[in-house]
């Protein structure tokens, strides 16, 4: 019994997996879920979005974040880059 049920719960894992294209076997749950993520990730969105260097030393701690989640820092570095786009665009919308 338990063989049916599992094989049952496999199938429809797999039919969730064919409808999601490209994205099949990516795990989307699991995308910024932990701090070191999220520390990677804020780092280079605020190292673009805010134009003056920071006042602070860095930590060991936040070294090893961005070289253990680099794509996460790339990914916040890009974003940032859009947010300043969108900021840019709103400017010349309402000013010009």
């Amino acid at each position: 019994m338990n063989s049916t049920n599992s094989t049952n719960s496999s199938n429809s894992t797999n039919s969730k997996n064919s409808d999601r294209g490209f994205l099949k076997g990516i795990q989307l749950s699991a995308f910024l879920d932990c701090y070191q993520e999220w520390h990677a990730f804020v780092e280079g969105f605020c190292e673009v979005l805010c134009p003056w260097p920071a006042i602070y030393k860095s930590s060991r701690c936040l070294l090893y974040d961005l070289k253990a989640y680099h794509h996460y820092y790339a990914f916040g570095r890009a974003t940032g880059v859009i947010a300043w786009l969108v900021i840019a665009t709103i400017i010349k919308e309402v000013f010009f």
